[in-house]
C-alpha cells in the first residue's frame, strides 16, 4: 500500500487548505484512513480519521468544528478540510491506513501500519 498526500501550502490564519491522500496498491474497504500532524519539536499527534466501509469518523478535541474528513466514492482517496486555521496547526500532516476493527484505536498512531510522506501545512498570523 502506498499512500500520497498532497494540497498543504503556506496560508494566513483564518484561512483554508484541503489536504488529500490517494492510496495505491492491495487496498481494501475495510481500511481506516487517518490524518496526524507533527509539529517541530513535538510528538506525532492524532488528528481525524475515517472508516471507508461506513464513514465513521474521529476527531481530535483541537480541531473539531474547523476540520472536516471525508473519502470519495471509490474509497481510495481521503480529504481534510481544514477551515478556520491557527498558527498553532502548523505542522507536517501525515496519512495513515490500515485495517483497525475498533473506533476506539483509530486515534492510536501504532494502529496503523502504512504511513505517506507528509505534507507541509504552514499558518502565518
Amino acid at each position: 500500500v502506498q499512500l500520497l498526500e498532497s494540497g498543504g501550502g503556506l496560508v494566513q490564519a483564518g484561512g483554508s487548505l484541503r489536504l488529500s491522500c490517494a492510496a495505491s496498491g492491495r487496498w481494501f474497504s475495510r481500511y481506516v484512513m487517518g490524518w496526524f500532524r507533527q509539529a517541530p519539536g513535538l510528538e506525532r499527534d492524532f488528528v481525524a480519521a475515517i472508516r471507508l466501509s461506513d464513514g465513521s469518523t474521529a476527531y481530535a478535541d483541537s480541531v473539531k468544528g474547523r476540520f472536516t474528513i471525508s473519502r470519495d466514492n471509490a474509497k481510495t482517496t481521503v480529504y481534510l478540510q481544514m477551515n478556520s486555521l491557527k498558527p498553532e496547526d502548523t505542522a507536517i500532516y501525515y496519512c495513515a491506513a490500515d485495517i483497525i476493527s475498533s473506533i476506539a484505536t483509530m486515534r492510536s498512531q501504532s494502529s496503523y501500519g502504512y504511513w505517506g510522506q507528509g505534507t507541509q501545512v504552514t499558518v502565518s498570523s
